[in-house]
């Protein structure tokens, strides 16, 4: 099943901005309770920053960064060369 959402959900996209497409399809890549834990803030040539509620959560989600940068970019259809995390202030 939730290989059937990135696909229809990566074909609905295609109309947003590649910001727009990367929030969209975070919840997604990350599944519901890393999501709730980081927001996508920027997109620029490939580079995603994504703002982290805590230290915690950054490191859970620094150890998906691999799996995230290829969900993202095949989920949103846009490139990702990777993805800067910081701590919300």
């Amino acid at each position: 099943m939730r290989d059937l959402l990135k696909t229809s959900m990566g074909r609905s996209l295609r109309a947003l901005s590649e910001k727009d497409r990367l929030e969209a399809a975070w919840l997604i890549a990350c599944g519901r309770i890393l999501a709730e834990h980081g927001s996508i803030v920027s997109y620029e040539a490939g580079r995603v920053e994504v703002e982290v509620h805590s230290g915690a959560w950054l490191e859970h989600l620094t150890n998906t960064k691999a799996h995230l940068e290829s969900e993202l970019a095949r989920i949103a259809g846009v490139p990702v060369t990777g993805i800067h995390f910081v701590v919300k202030r």
